[in-house]
């Protein structure tokens, strides 16, 4: 593993050095060129104090007052008062991005959202005659799906492929369509470097402007072709795109932006016309959505936290500050959710000095442009600890403004939302292996890096409103690929037996709230909260049993950020896995559930709780690749070119796949005004 993280660092060394020559190579053609002005950059205001929205519990005798609607579509019929789970995919690119493209990933939005609901899709690489040499198809078609695709350079990447275009024939685009690779390294370097538009784009960017509206709208009419307004309500798809941009040292900042209905502004909007900072985008999001009094409304998901070098939990206004009460209210009202699980590995928690929860080594994938220590972990860029500091800032600053759930997704850069497989997994380009390479000998993405995860959502039915409440209200968990149910709720009164009842949930909403909420103000004759946590196991063979239930709870106790790791249900059970075929030995549970009470609950010390569930040990996916590649370590003589790897114990050869739930949070009483609880 250390061998390859040096190889990786050392090839994006090597590629730094060519960005810089091509940079230096094309300034000719930058000062010829070059009309546009240097990026905008928006004031933030202060989002004032204002109160972060709430939803009404689900009703079980009117569901018409169980949700709010803003579009015209036919009643599910299924529609279900106690909320089920919906799986889907919220971090999607396809050939409209950039990066995707120049990978020659040639998928549609359109497309993309056919493989979501089950249909299979060739992908990159091509023979000569435009052919896919290979097929993906889900085992299980997904309930919702996002294309996030990056707004920036949507417009010039549409003029470089389109004959006759504006740009068509400049230097730049002659360059992304004979040699894609370099051109990548060239556009981007412009973009993070200059904060330019290309001269091509014309006055002000205009012609690559006109050109991101065209996409924008393909994308917009492929979400509605996609969407089921019927009845059925067997699939929603969701108008999204990604805001990208990097921090003060180069770490991710990037969010994804998901709009309730089809009332979107006119143009995504994207760092080059806000400016790089996070607050930017949200300022903006409140002018062309939120106050235009159009009906749009959005939520923004940052992800790849694992990434940002410090950037993704500290201030997104002032570069490597902490959060300012200006933007912690505008900051809780738009990041709703945040991506803990993906492609470029798991931003949960971090293994650093003092942590004991041996969890937290799940699934890290170095950043090799920013390595930190052999993991590449460091605890400011992981949500537990943004959830910390989140109890820790929101008295001096009003607002909590880490009061955030969470989900999983793929961002897959081969247009394949919901591909998590880990048998066969083919990789998801980006920062992985290139599509256009997989076929060579040996593994199909870097090691390192995952089939990624999904995002679930409890929700009354499978539509854009509800999907969209549930994402507002943090009613929402993250898996890591396979599809176990998870329900998290917190009150003041649950007894051992409500897990016997006809309907748990039932009780949960009832008598507490569930994940994503805020426990109310504790009774007198209450001595501390207890937490009704029940799961099932994926009834896919894909799945696994359970193996255990745990409750992480985060505090803050004399000014120190605490926390702590409990298995609640379940545990070590003895299941284990032949690694030379990959069958899985042992038995776990079908089902756990359990009624927790916090034995060190202190009324004063304000806390978050969530549930992290944990399947019996299954095959990595490398492991399955090792198997299927007839790779037998005891003989040398079936160790294939590029599978040495599978015998050196470099890589983990098993996974115990998991869920998280979003948290659940305590204020006392005397902060609670203070808090914004």
């Amino acid at each position: 593993m250390r061998k390859e993280g040096r190889e990786r660092r050392m090839q994006w060394v090597l590629r730094g050095l060519a960005l810089s020559a091509a940079l230096l190579a094309t300034s000719l053609v930058a000062a010829r060129d070059d009309a546009a002005g240097p990026v905008k950059a928006v004031a933030a205001e202060s989002a004032g104090g204002e109160a972060v929205p709430t939803i009404a519990p689900p009703s079980t005798t009117d569901p018409a007052h169980a949700l709010r609607r803003s579009e015209e579509r036919a009643p599910c019929q299924d529609y279900t008062p106690l909320r089920r789970p919906f799986f889907g995919d919220l971090h999607v690119h396809t050939a409209r991005s950039q990066d995707a493209s120049t990978q020659d990933t040639r998928v549609t939005p359109r497309e993309a959202y056919l493989f979501a609901r089950g249909e299979a899709l060739g992908i990159q690489p091509f023979d000569a005659d435009g052919r896919s040499l290979r097929t993906v198809q889900l085992d299980r078609a997904l309930d919702f799906a996002a294309v996030t695709d990056h707004a920036e350079q949507i417009g010039e990447v549409h003029l470089c492929r389109t004959p006759g275009a504006p740009g068509h024939g400049s230097l730049v685009c002659r360059l992304y369509r004979r040699f894609p690779r370099i051109a990548f390294f060239v556009m981007n370097g412009r973009y993070s470097i200059l904060g330019t538009r290309w001269g091509f784009c014309g006055e002000g960017g205009r012609d690559c402007l006109e050109a991101a509206g065209v996409v924008w709208q393909e994308h917009q009419q492929a979400a509605e072709e996609a969407y089921d307004r019927s009845q059925d309500c067997a699939f929603t798809s969701l108008v999204a795109y990604e805001w990208t941009a990097y921090g003060h040292d180069g770490g991710h900042l990037h969010r994804n932006v998901v709009f309730r209905n089809e009332r979107v502004p006119r143009l995504p909007i994207s760092s080059m016309e806000t400016g790089p900072m996070a607050v930017h985008l949200w300022t903006a999001l409140d002018a062309e959505c939120r106050d235009a009094g159009t009906g749009c409304e959005a939520v923004t998901i940052p992800h790849n936290s694992n990434w940002s070098v410090g950037s993704a939990f500290t201030s997104a206004q002032l570069p490597g500050e902490e959060v300012t009460a200006e933007e912690a209210a505008i900051r809780a009202r738009y990041d709703r959710l945040v991506e803990i699980m993906q492609h470029k590995g798991e931003s949960e928690c971090a293994i650093s000095p003092g942590v004991t929860d041996e969890g937290c080594s799940f699934e890290k994938a170095p950043d090799p442009l920013n390595p930190i220590g052999d993991d590449g972990a460091n605890p400011i860029d992981f949500a537990r600890d943004a959830l910390k500091r989140g109890l820790e800032l929101a008295p001096r600053l009003g607002t909590n403004p880490f009061r955030f759930g969470v989900i999983g997704s793929t961002d897959t850069h081969l247009g394949t939302p919901g591909l998590v497989k880990e048998r066969g997994f083919p990789g998801h380009g980006g920062a992985g292996k290139p599509g256009t390479t997989a076929l060579e000998p040996g593994f199909p993405d870097v090691t390192t890096l995952n089939p990624g995860g999904l995002a679930v959502l409890w929700a009354e039915e499978n539509g854009r409103d509800a999907l969209f409440d549930a994402m507002v209200r943090k009613e929402a968990y993250a898996t890591s690929g396979t599809r176990p149910t998870l329900r998290f709720f917190a009150g003041w009164d649950f007894e051992a037996e409500d897990c016997a009842a006809a309907e748990p949930a039932a009780e949960g909403y009832a008598r507490g709230v569930p994940m994503g909420g805020d426990l109310p103000t504790r009774p007198e004759t209450a001595t501390a909260p207890r937490f009704l946590v029940a799961a099932s196991r994926d009834p896919h063979p894909n799945g696994g049993d359970l193996e255990r239930l745990e409750i992480v709870k985060g505090w803050v106790e004399d000014g120190e950020r605490l926390e702590r790791v409990l298995t609640v249900a379940g545990g070590p059970n003895g299941a284990d896995v032949d690694v030379t075929t990959c069958e899985r030995r042992g038995r776990g549970a079908a089902g756990l559930c359990t009624v927790w009470t916090d034995p060190d609950f202190d009324p004063a010390e304000p806390a978050f709780y969530y549930a992290r569930l944990r399947e019996n040990p299954s095959c990595r996916w490398t492991q399955w690749a090792c198997v299927d590649a007839g790779v037998v370590c005891s003989d040398p003589s079936s160790l294939r070119e590029g599978y040495e790897a599978c015998c050196t114990g470099e890589l983990p050869a098993t996974i115990q796949e998991r869920a998280w739930s979003s948290p659940i949070w305590y204020t006392p009483e005397a902060a609670r005004d203070d808090a914004g609880a």
